[in-house]
């Protein structure tokens, strides 16, 4: 019997796969995507991260898996902060999902540590003030 994602596939339908966490299911994935017009894989990073673990060996392993299947990019999905922008740059993932939050923090980005310092101690201070404490 074929898998959906065979079946879909043969029918001519442009998929994202999404929810993956593990090679093995980028492998899986990507070998039923066999012959697709264009489609997706969707690993998601952030949740990984969640787990305590690092996504990027994950991640740099789904991206061999994917570039070696003609017409199948992959997603990093779910990030967590600004770097997991410059962490998919830097290996080369096609897509990476962002957040309009996250798209709020992209002004931090390659921002000046001592300047953000300062600000960081000036809004602790603004709001000891409002909460009615002195120093």
């Amino acid at each position: 019997m074929r898998s959906v994602v065979e079946q879909l596939t043969a029918d001519g339908v442009q998929l994202n796969v999404t929810a993956l966490m593990t090679v093995a299911q980028v492998e899986w994935v990507t070998a039923a995507l066999a012959g697709t017009r264009s489609a997706i894989v969707s690993v998601f990073a952030g949740r990984i991260a969640d787990t305590g673990r690092d996504p990027l060996p994950i991640m740099a392993q789904a991206l061999a898996v994917t570039s070696a299947q003609a017409n199948v990019s992959l997603l990093w999905a779910s990030p967590r902060e600004i770097l997991n922008v410059r962490q998919a740059d830097d290996l080369g993932v096609d897509i990476i999902t962002v957040t309009h939050d996250m798209l709020g923090k992209l002004s931090l980005y390659g921002k000046d540590l001592d300047d953000y310092s300062l600000e960081t101690v000036r809004m602790f201070h603004d709001d000891a003030r409002a909460a009615g404490y002195t120093v």
